[in-house]
């Protein structure tokens, strides 16, 4: 649904970044990796993830596609939200995740403010093939693409009014009936079954 948000840098912390744009100051949250890149510019371009859980509504910014990428693959494993996936692109760049990752590097991960002993293998054990096969390049595999478009179909139907366990049962339903559908595909075939 959206990609990214281009304008003017208003206000910035370790943790959050203000840009307005279009009259309009959109607060996203930000890993210290955003901030670092971000912090001397007054002009910037932040790739967005919008997160809707039932009671509140949230933007994350990252100045590169392949943080958000990195960003995207860790909130889909177990155990891992929003803001756990932050704290740990927060201590760890996405090239020193990924090299963790691949070389089974259980301490780095479990070094991270909140991950235990447990997550860190799950990291590792839910990433290290998409991490492979992604090569030099970060991208999103297909299920993530899946994920992020079901995602998306989800935070449209939410805000559409919809129950998030309804809406939840159409979307799946919707992508069995037409896998790699696209975000406005799924809502149209969900928007039927609800």
């Amino acid at each position: 649904m959206y990609d990214y948000i281009k304008g003017k840098l208003t206000e910035i912390t370790p943790t959050q970044a203000i840009v307005e744009t279009g009259g309009i100051g959109y607060k996203l949250e930000i890993s210290l990796q955003t901030f670092t890149d971000i912090q001397s510019l007054e002009d910037i371009k932040l790739f967005i993830y919008y997160h809707v859980k039932e009671d509140m509504a949230v933007w994350y910014g990252f100045f590169k596609k392949e943080e958000r990428a990195m960003f995207m693959m860790l909130i889909n494993v177990n155990g891992i939200g929003p803001n756990t996936a932050r704290m740990i692109l927060s201590s760890l760049t996405t090239e020193e995740l990924k090299n963790a990752i691949i070389s089974d590097d259980i301490h780095k991960i479990k070094a991270v403010k909140g991950i235990g002993l447990k997550t860190a293998q799950r990291v590792i054990i839910e990433l290290k093939d998409k991490m492979i096969k992604g090569g030099d390049t970060l991208t999103l595999p297909l299920g993530e693409v899946k994920s992020a478009a079901a995602e998306e179909a989800l935070s449209a139907l939410t805000m559409l009014g919809f129950a998030k366990p309804a809406s939840q049962k159409a979307i799946d339903a919707a992508l069995k009936a037409k896998p790699g559908a696209s975000v406005e595909e799924i809502i149209k075939i969900s928007l039927k079954n609800l």
